[in-house]
């Protein structure tokens, strides 16, 4: 099995992290019961996803630093 460089690690945790934010936040149990996904449904749903984003990326910026200490 090969081993994928540090950084490309990172980026899949980011985008793994960043695709579990948006599944959860659009999933049948989000709250939006009959507003059919429309754009402005809730502007607090907006901030929680830039959250959701800035956490990800802040995880994957660790996740980063962390491989290039070990290596």
């Amino acid at each position: 099995m090969t081993r994928r460089p540090a950084p490309a690690r990172a980026v899949v945790a980011a985008l793994a992290l960043a695709a579990a934010a948006l599944l959860t936040s659009c999933g049948p149990g989000s709250g939006q019961a009959g507003s059919g996904g429309a754009p402005d449904s809730a502007p607090g749903q907006v901030q929680d996803m830039q959250q959701k984003l800035d956490a990800a990326e802040s995880a994957a910026a660790q996740a980063d630093a962390d491989s290039a200490a070990d290596g």
